[in-house]
């Protein structure tokens, strides 16, 4: 191969390394001396390297070059290439490299290998299922109370309950259950006014256009809603007034009264009034109120789009005119239900107040398969407007978000055939227009709901038990007394007199019994009795030697409450209890056997679960 370089000498750049000279060797002690740094001793050991916390500063872009007649031998500052100083930098840390391991033999055979693979699958699949499950309740429950918050607040309340009444039977026997008197009230001003419920002029104020009693057992096992007609005759007691325009109750006091309608005593008394009337009816202690006017149910209707509901004819009315067209299944808005549940004149229906009920309760149960089907609890658009609408449309007392929201869980086990509806039986009406009503049918019914006995055409899934048997006749039983702060005990008047419990109870208290709970006995008795189960010999006799002459009597189902029924024929005045750990004979003189109500057969009923159109 030839030669191609030419005459002229070639920069030192442009020059191949070991072609290049060598610069100055005194070059490096130069550099390091205007950097400020002694020269290097070549015996002196090399320093050490610089810690990693605390790097060197960078080195300059490019030192100086050497000045002219730097001393140095053969030294050409156009033809030697010139090498940057060296300074001191920290190593470099090489990263660590993973050593290999021989493969041996585990000592698992093949099948034992896959299910340790399956076991490890299953347990991180079980990690992310419980982290899904905690982020989902989290979640629920943030957007559950932030929305308890938010609707807390937006109740009206309202005066209405009386849970202390001697009205109210066998007390200790509905510890637990829930009860809730929801009025739909027909008042003539403001918004119902302008949907078709009247004016002042036709009638003043407000009046109970639906009133419905619903129990819910301690066991949350049914689901039982009373209906009684807004003509119901009635025994009014004595009440304050009622101002419906300002929601408030006025410093007029109205006598007792009877032959009144059911709706007219709402009116003048308002919703404390009603409470006292159907809580003298029913017996049951009425712990919640719901107020709603016609307004308030429209505007629900429409925030869950509407209820299906079937009617086997057309819904004519003779003042509200044509309601439903055509016979079938249809979809109801707010407007169309409203006049739905309200309608009183249709020919075809005969006795109008019971038709209105039985359609009221049709549509109820309509609503209830609806809320179960999930086309309302899942849908949270439809919830909320729901709930919105119900707390911005009603007045209550005792209920808030947190407990209805409570109440909806302990329920969601309940079928919807489980839930009944019952219309209060009347004997037809009186000169006044009023429905008389059939009282025993009516404390019949009342005390099965208490008793939790079956009613007619329900469908529980869960077998009601039967009562137990009453125990044979003991042998005489000698008991010590007890402390009186150690016997609980439940009042119930049966003499007739009025006030006669309160009175004993007081002073049953004053020496030391617990009382649980004061009301009216169920029957009639000329005897006081102590009424104990067995196993609680020593609270009934500790108790009876506080009433001379008071009978004894075993019977089931009062668990460790005695209960002292006052007679109309023995003397009600309490004496001291006789001394702690004083002999007395329990021995009952009575066995009571309890006996299922009789329920009539032509009651009105209709069950939710009941979704046939004929």
């Amino acid at each position: 191969m030839g030669d191609d370089h030419g005459e002229e000498p070639l920069a030192p750049e442009a020059r191949a390394p070991w072609e290049r000279p060598l610069a100055d060797s005194t070059y490096r002690e130069r550099a390091r001396m205007r950097l400020g740094r002694e020269p290097a001793r070549r015996d002196a050991p090399p320093p050490p390297p610089a810690a990693p916390s605390s790097p060197p500063p960078p080195p300059p872009a490019s030192p100086p070059p050497p000045t002219e007649g730097a001393p140095g031998e053969g030294f050409d500052p156009e033809r030697t290439e010139v090498i940057a100083p060296v300074v001191d930098e920290p190593p470099i840390s090489t990263p660590p490299t993973a050593t290999p391991e021989a493969v041996g033999d585990t000592g698992l055979t093949r099948l034992a290998l896959n299910r340790n693979r399956r076991r490890k699958r299953l347990r991180v699949a079980g990690r992310v299922t419980v982290a899904l499950v905690a982020v989902l309740a989290f979640a629920s429950t943030g957007v559950v109370w932030g929305f308890v918050r938010n609707t807390e607040n937006s109740f009206a309340r309202v005066d209405a309950l009386d849970t202390e009444s001697d009205d109210i039977v066998d007390a200790g026997g509905q510890l637990g259950d829930e009860n809730y008197l929801i009025v739909g009230t027909d008042t003539r001003a403001g918004a119902s006014g302008q949907l078709g419920a009247g004016t002042i002029d036709d009638a003043e104020g407000a009046r109970s256009d639906t009133v419905m009693l619903v129990h819910i057992p301690a066991d949350r096992s049914r689901v039982v809603a009373v209906s009684f007609p807004r003509d119901l005759d009635v025994e009014r007691p004595e009440c304050n007034g009622w101002d419906n325009g300002a929601g408030a109750y006025t410093d007029e006091v109205y006598d007792g009264a009877y032959g009144d309608k059911l709706n007219a005593t709402y009116a003048l008394g308002g919703p404390m009034c009603l409470v006292k009337v159907v809580q003298r009816i029913s017996g049951l202690k009425i712990n919640h109120f719901v107020g709603m006017d016609f307004a308030g149910f429209e505007t629900m209707v429409n925030e869950i789009g509407g209820v299906e509901v079937c009617t086997t004819s057309p819904l004519e009315d003779d003042l509200l005119g044509p309601i439903l067209p055509v016979a079938g299944r249809q979809m109801l808005d707010g407007h169309t239900a409203l006049n739905y549940v309200r309608a009183r004149h249709v020919e075809s229906e005969g006795n109008g107040d019971y038709g209105r009920i039985t359609r009221q309760q049709k549509f109820l149960s309509a609503l209830l398969r609806g809320a179960l089907s999930n086309q309302v609890l899942l849908n949270p658009g439809k919830l909320n407007g729901f709930v919105n609408a119900f707390t911005r449309e009603t007045f209550v007392e005792n209920i808030d978000t947190r407990s209805l929201i409570t109440l909806g869980r302990s329920l969601q086990n309940v079928d919807a055939g489980a839930v009944t509806f019952i219309t209060v039986p009347t004997s037809g009406t009186n000169d006044w227009g009023n429905e008389v009503p059939r009282k025993d049918d009516i404390q019949a019914i009342f005390r099965a709901v208490i008793d939790d006995a079956p009613l007619p055409g329900e469908e529980r899934s869960a077998p009601v038990p039967t009562p137990e048997a009453p125990p044979a006749p003991p042998a005489p039983a000698q008991v010590q007394a007890l402390d009186p702060r150690e016997v609980s005990v439940e009042v119930s008047n049966a003499s007739g007199v009025s006030g006669a419990a309160a009175t004993a109870a007081d002073t049953l208290a004053v020496y030391g019994f617990q009382i649980v709970s004061v009301g009216n006995y169920t029957e009639t008795s000329t005897d006081t009795l102590v009424r104990f189960s067995p196993g609680y010999e020593a609270e009934a006799a500790t108790l009876a030697s506080s009433m001379p002459g008071a009978v004894l009597e075993s019977v089931p189902g009062l668990g460790s409450t005695v209960e002292l029924v006052l007679g109309s024929s023995t003397s009600a005045d309490v004496v001291t209890p006789a001394g702690e750990g004083t002999e007395l004979d329990a021995t009952p003189s009575r066995f009571d056997e309890a006996e299922a109500a009789e329920i009539p057969a032509d009651l009105a009923v209709v069950n939710a679960g009941d979704a046939t159109c004929s």
